[in-house]
């Protein structure tokens, strides 16, 4: 059974910065693409938006367009620990954001498996 749990959320200035973890319950965690999704006030858990995600070894990454060069998603195969350190953050960054594990199709469909319960960031204008 795997299990996400995230942390590292908060309350932020505008142009601050806020790393966030997320800690992989289970097995075999490098066998797993990594990702992180956010849901904006007042959108459907649904309606969440893929944010980036590491591959399995954590030598390649993708990035929604709006956060490509502010965000970074690295992963400790280690630690069975996967991050995203934001940088520059605006107010519509503001989200609860939740880590996801998946497999193959991850990568090419961003369809993930498994879920955390999400760590909530707010960056004040």
């Amino acid at each position: 059974q795997v299990q996400l749990v995230e942390s590292g959320g908060g309350l932020v200035q505008a142009g601050g910065s806020l790393r966030l973890s997320c800690v992989f319950s289970g097995r075999h965690f490098s066998s797993y693409i990594m990702g992180w999704f956010r849901q904006a006030p007042g959108k459907e858990i649904l309606e969440s938006e893929f944010v980036g995600g590491v591959n399995w070894s954590g030598s390649d990454t993708m990035y929604e367009d709006s956060v490509k060069g502010r965000f970074t998603i690295s992963r400790d195969n280690a630690k069975n620990t996967v991050h995203l350190e934001m940088n520059s953050l605006k107010p519509e960054d503001t989200a609860v954001y939740y880590c996801a594990a998946g497999g193959p199709l991850a990568w090419s469909k961003k369809e993930y498996d498994y879920w955390g319960q999400g760590t909530q960031v707010t960056v004040s204008s």
